[in-house]
């Protein structure tokens, strides 16, 4: 992350001094810990998300025993919805709407998205640094910095619990660093077990529509994928590959999820209207940003948390990569 003013606390030198000295291997040790925590342990905790544009309180639930880890989600704030992951699907129960939107489970990690996850070839992309922090909840803790080597990526502030490496708060930041949305915690427990009426839904779904939307194809890259970007930010490879089905679509678009190890790129392509291609259309929720536009008859979409422009690009480098439309072979 860049210099953004709230996250510029005044420290004591003696913490200056340490945050000097701390290295980068230091900061992904923390990282680590982080992830391991947040898939691990059993925790009951009420955060507040906030964006440019509006504030929820939010409880999460999560569970580990034995077959997996099952976690709960809950707006407390409009129009109650719940996310329920199981450990074969994520339900999304929609009151307002009257429809539970389903979908395979791809990860065994945490519904706080909003936090980043150290993969391989970090250091290459990003900036790591690790200094000691003032309390939170009555906690000392770490706060790790995740700043962007460029402008393709979002740059990220952590403060993780010293005890538990749990994250007590963070921060996504623009290339400017102005802070664009943030988690943070106002009550965490760590349960040595948690109850099965807490992790299940408390929506009454009785008339509801159930709306399936994808059927996972592989978890690794699919080299049959007929459509692909030519442009990628440095660092993005693919990750998974699946065919999803749509809400209100009948023909099921392909889904590729490209990933730094950080920060993650899903690209939808799916066949276009027969009323003529739309024109290009941005949309933005906090840090993640998304691009649509038409490509060959079909419809184009990039969501992610990254810059705005980052969806853009890749977007509108989409072609297919194979048959009578397939770009002209690199010259010479």
């Amino acid at each position: 992350m860049k210099r953004a003013t709230v996250w510029l606390a005044a420290t004591v030198l003696a913490v200056v001094a340490q945050a000097a000295s701390a290295s980068p291997d230091e900061a992904r040790l923390w990282l680590e810990r982080m992830t391991g925590a947040l898939a691990t342990r059993n925790y009951d905790g009420l955060f507040i998300h906030t964006t440019a544009t509006q504030s929820e309180t939010m409880r999460i639930v999560h569970r580990v025993d034995r077959d997996g880890n099952l976690e709960r989600l809950v707006s407390l704030d409009g129009s109650g919805r719940e996310i329920i992951r199981t450990r074969e699907e994520v339900h999304a129960y929609l009151p307002d709407r009257r429809v539970v939107l389903v979908e395979p489970r791809t990860d065994e990690g945490s519904l706080l998205n909003a936090l980043p996850t150290p993969g391989e070839r970090l250091e290459a992309f990003y900036e790591l640094a690790v200094k000691k922090g003032r309390k939170l909840l009555g906690r000392d803790v770490q706060i790790v910095d995740i700043r962007p080597r460029d402008n393709y990526r979002y740059g990220y502030r952590l403060w993780l619990d010293e005890e538990t490496a749990m994250p007590l708060r963070s921060v996504v930041g623009d290339g400017e660093g102005r802070p664009i949305e943030q988690i943070l915690f106002t009550r965490l427990e760590i349960k040595d077990t948690i109850p099965d009426k807490e992790i299940e839904p408390s929506v009454d779904a009785t008339g509801f529509q159930w709306i399936r939307t994808g059927r996972r194809l592989a978890k690794q890259p699919a080299p049959s994928a007929d459509w692909g970007p030519l442009r990628v930010p440095p660092g993005f490879r693919l990750v998974a590959s699946r065919l999803q089905l749509m809400p209100g679509s009948p023909v099921p678009a392909l889904h590729l999820i490209f990933s730094d190890g950080m920060a993650a790129i899903s690209i939808f392509i799916e066949p276009g209207s027969a009323t003529g291609p739309a024109p290009p259309e941005s949309s933005s929720i906090g840090s993640a940003n998304a691009y649509s536009t038409s490509i060959q008859g079909h419809v184009v979409t990039a969501v992610g948390e990254v810059p705005a422009a980052t969806v853009r690009d890749v977007a509108n480098s989409v072609v297919p990569l194979r048959g009578p439309a397939s770009p002209p072979p690199p010259g010479p």
